[in-house]
């Protein structure tokens, strides 16, 4: 009898973490996803902007958050592990694409 208890609480204690992992894991991956389409939207339009002729290359985080509706803690933390996009050297906060801002300096 008191195998079949114990067994119980082992299968128990397995199925819960089990499922906990499955949970945690997909919050994850949600969260993977969520910052991959919110890297691509900052990458589009600051691609976009900053590629007409004459324009500016690089472009302020404000103004990054403003355009792509994200916070600017949100746009600053996105950028900085972005690998196509690259913080001035400068005073300012300011944000390029890599190849064009090193380029175009």
């Amino acid at each position: 009898m008191s195998d079949d208890v114990f067994s119980g609480i082992v299968i128990g204690a397995v199925g819960g973490a089990a499922a906990g992992l499955v949970l945690w894991l997909i919050e994850r991956l949600n969260q993977y996803e969520i910052a991959w389409r919110e890297k691509r939207r900052i990458f589009s339009w600051l691609d976009k902007v900053t590629s007409q002729g004459g324009s500016n290359v690089w472009r302020s985080t404000r103004a990054i958050a403003s355009y792509t509706d994200l916070t600017e803690d949100r746009v600053r933390h996105l950028c900085s592990i972005h690998t196509k996009i690259v913080l001035s050297s400068g005073d300012n906060e300011v944000w390029g694409i890599k190849r064009r801002a090193r380029d175009g300096q």
